[in-house]
């Protein structure tokens, strides 16, 4: 039986899309409800924020980038 990864640290791409921006780097401080990334699917925009307080611990994409479902966009520590 497989064990989820727990990924209540991360912001994951909720579909394929494109990387509009990730307007945040590793060691900043972000509070809830504050922009992590933008992705562009289907010509619309998708605001993603954080669904807590944290520390950006990673960065799993830039501009520009092709994200698939559930690629890691942001991880806080």
């Amino acid at each position: 039986e497989k064990v989820a990864a727990d990924t209540s640290r991360m912001v994951l791409s909720p579909m394929p899309g494109l990387v509009v921006a990730i307007p945040v780097v590793v060691g900043q401080e972000v509070k809830t409800g504050e922009t992590v990334a933008i992705i562009e699917a289907m010509k619309m925009q998708n605001i993603l924020k954080a669904e807590r307080d944290g520390v950006v611990k990673a960065v799993g994409a830039k501009a520009g980038d092709p994200v698939a479902a559930d690629d890691v966009l942001v991880e806080f520590g």
